[in-house]
């Protein structure tokens, strides 16, 4: 009996605590945030699909023709894989947030904004490839790359926010977290940046590969570089 009452008034200092906190400021749960970025995600990773056109069909080149929109998959592949990266991060990033400000609302905002760009220079990309046309080729990754550095940019200002206001996170979320998640938004843009550099200077089909690679890397550790440990340690042998 004493037990659970002192449980119960643990939970109310609690409750008292977070009230002081958030006193003055307007806050909300996650809750609608969430199903809002869900449907925008959806929405744009489906929008992709569009621009997987069917070929003008000749007798006899079927294949031939298919074979020749390569360009078209690699974008499809680089946008679809970095649209799920940022579902994988958006999910990470909710697991560990306790209530919403108008600031953080306005921070995932701008990570929505960015992501609804994708379609548009990957239906770029993927035509200006096929055209084989070397000036529009590097226009269109250059494009490409700042949409995708820009993305990562706002996912810095996104974790920035989390970083400056720890009260918002779950409590047993440690503070430095969102200090690397930081780092890692940053040298994301770096490498996007670098990447439509190098289809610029050299030939835009490379790009588009490490277009295609940023992604899967970026993947695994959407739950932070302490993933990668994790993942070193299950692929150490026992030891004896």
């Amino acid at each position: 009996m004493v037990s659970v009452k002192a449980e119960q008034a643990q939970k109310g200092e609690e409750t008292l605590v977070t009230r002081r906190r958030y006193e003055g400021v307007p806050h909300s749960d996650t809750g609608r945030a969430e199903a809002f970025s869900d449907g925008v995600l959806a929405i744009v990773i489906t929008l992709l699909v569009l621009h997987l056109k069917p070929p003008p069909i000749d007798a006899g080149r079927l294949l031939a023709q298919l074979l020749n929109q390569w360009p078209t998959y690699l974008a499809y592949v680089a946008s679809y894989l970095y649209i799920a990266v940022v579902w994988l991060n958006h999910k990470a990033a909710f697991q560990r947030i306790k209530v919403m400000t108008r600031g953080l609302h306005w921070a995932n905002l701008g990570v929505l904004f960015s992501t609804a760009l994708l379609p548009w220079p990957t239906a770029l990309v993927s035509e200006a490839i096929a055209e084989a046309n070397p000036p529009d080729d590097r226009v269109a990754v250059g494009l490409y790359a700042i949409i995708g550095s820009m993305l990562w940019v706002s996912w810095m200002i996104f974790f920035h926010v989390l970083f400056r206001h720890p009260e918002l996170l779950e409590d047993s979320v440690d503070e430095t977290f969102f200090h690397g998640e930081r780092l890692r938004a940053f040298v994301g843009a770096l490498l996007y940046a670098a990447a439509g550099l190098v289809g610029v200077l050299t030939i835009p089909a490379l790009a588009l590969a490490i277009f295609v690679l940023l992604p899967l890397f970026y993947g695994i550790t959407s739950h932070g570089y302490a993933q990668l440990q994790v993942l070193g340690r299950r692929r150490l042998p026992p030891k004896r």
